[in-house]
């Protein structure tokens, strides 16, 4: 397979997010051409692309022939409850309850969604419902490998004696969250393909964003400051707690579950017997199941907190979210995963517009995509001079592939330094010229993986490769730069296969 490449040149920031005109109809399915079709011939609608039958629920566990797809109906919202409606009282985080499928890293990265109007709009368009022109359908946003694909679905949901299979609102007469999980599900080709994964791979699906994962064992300094700004930026946060392979969802002592995901909705300080105490917010997408140690619901720490505070912050009730204290926080939990919509560095004041170009290919090729480095950062708020780059390797396809035993590769990136006198000409490292190599990042098994650098100015190769010989797999590699990047200077380069 040859590899193909497109610089996008574009300026990612947040005046982006909010706009649903650009997205590309995923199955070439136009929303409002089948609604109005649908209106004119007076029926309601079926996805031919994704229909109401075992295929569309999976192929192992839950296939045609497993116990788990036993007595599997799949219903309108109009036959579950009296009047059905897509939102109530606005999207919230409690709107998310997991069902009987291991997604709750795609919930938990739902329920952040909800913290953000504009982002909640960009993935769930506004002015659906089940009343006004009601024919069954509904469409979602999301991005998919570089592109937002409009996605259309029916109403056609899986249910088991008359409840819904998978993802439920607290209110039972809601379904956008129910919905979005269907989408999601279509685009990856069945529910069953959604079991297991990174909150990250949801954050970006619905952002576009960038995701960078903080090791809890080792917090970088102001870590409470950075959640804090992250939030403020609609930023979108997760976490996790790391188990043995064993202790799959494994509840400790304390009600925190291991090897399971959770969202992060708050971070404030509040005034404790005479001291402030860093608090955070954390959400189950379960619904249930919460923290039982200090700051948690109704425990005596909050009656020493002053009343206005407490007013503010302590909320009881069993609905899968608790306060924690940010030192139990760093203590209890393994990894801190932030998707930002931009690179900007969470420990900068500055929000800043950033260069954005993407190129895609097939790893059996090893292309290397040439950068040229030209002026250093304004203000480094680290004191350093250089040019800051973010890097981020993505593979295609993944849960796609899981149908046929495929699992993901373990995936890297290493970058090079053109020797001066090669600068500028069309030269392959490896073949015409030494190789140089100035970072290479860790390799990993899963389906992104970012890292965030500092150069001197000057030209770079990036070459992304798989751990192991003659791996096949499509790509996607994003690459952020705070100063422009003469796009004369971007080539693709694609001779024989290099070993890295």
């Amino acid at each position: 397979m040859s590899s193909t490449a497109k610089f996008l040149g574009k300026r990612r920031d947040r005046e982006g997010v909010g706009t649903n005109k650009n997205a590309i109809p995923f199955n070439k399915q136009d929303y409002e051409s089948l609604k109005r079709e649908c209106l004119k011939k007076n029926i309601l609608f079926r996805d031919p692309t994704f229909p109401a039958e075992s295929e569309s629920l999976g192929y192992n566990e839950l296939g045609p022939n497993s116990s788990k797809a036993q007595g599997v109906e799949w219903k309108r919202p109009q036959k579950l409850c009296s009047k059905p409606q897509f939102i109530v009282d606005g999207a919230r985080r409690t709107d998310i309850c997991q069902g009987k499928l291991g997604d709750c890293w795609l919930l938990a990265a739902i329920a952040s969604l909800t913290l953000d109007t504009d982002i909640l709009e960009r993935v769930v368009p506004p002015g659906q419902s089940f009343e006004d022109d009601y024919v069954g359908i509904f469409h979602f946003q999301l991005w998919q490998y570089g592109e937002w694909v409009d996605v259309v679905v029916d109403d056609r949901l899986p249910t088991r004696n008359g409840k819904l299979l998978f993802v439920q609102s607290a209110e039972r007469s809601e379904f956008w969250s129910a919905l979005l999980e269907k989408a999601y599900a279509k685009v990856n080709g069945s529910y069953e393909a959604l079991d297991g994964g990174l909150t990250t791979e949801g954050f970006e699906d619905f952002t576009g964003g960038i995701t960078e994962i903080f090791e809890l064992s080792k917090p970088p300094p102001y870590l409470f400051k950075i959640i804090q700004k992250a939030l403020g930026l609609g930023s979108l946060l997760g976490c996790c707690i790391i188990g043995n392979a064993d202790e799959l969802e494994f509840e400790t002592k304390l009600k925190l579950v291991k090897r399971h995901a959770y969202s992060i909705t708050g971070a404030e300080k509040v005034h404790y017997k005479g001291r402030e105490v860093q608090l955070v917010r954390i959400r189950n997408p379960w619904g249930k199941v919460e923290w039982t140690g200090p700051w948690s619901d109704n425990s005596k720490e909050w009656n020493n907190v002053p009343p206005k505070e407490k007013a503010k912050l302590n909320y009881s009730a069993e609905d899968g979210e608790f306060w924690i204290a940010y030192s139990d926080f760093v203590r209890n939990f393994s990894r801190l995963e932030i998707c930002n919509l931009t690179p900007d560095t969470l420990t900068s004041e500055e929000v800043g517009r950033w260069n954005y170009c993407q190129f895609e290919g097939t790893f059996s090729s090893n292309p290397q995509f040439v950068i040229k480095l030209e002026d250093v950062d304004d203000d480094p708020h680290d004191g350093e001079d250089g040019c800051t780059l973010l890097v981020g390797l993505m593979q295609k396809d993944g849960r796609k592939d899981k149908r046929f035993g495929k699992d993901l590769k373990s995936i890297g990136f290493a970058i090079y330094k053109v020797p001066d006198k090669y600068k500028g000409r069309n030269v392959h490292l490896g073949t015409d010229v030494p190789k140089k190599k100035v970072v290479e990042s860790e390799y990993f098994r899963s389906r992104e993986i970012s890292e965030r650098y500092k150069l001197p100015p000057g030209e770079y190769v990036i070459i992304p490769s798989t751990s192991e010989r003659n791996r096949q797999g499509s790509f996607v590699l994003r690459v952020f730069t705070e100063k422009e990047v003469d796009t004369r200077e971007l080539l693709l380069l694609t001779r024989k296969p290099l070993d890295v």
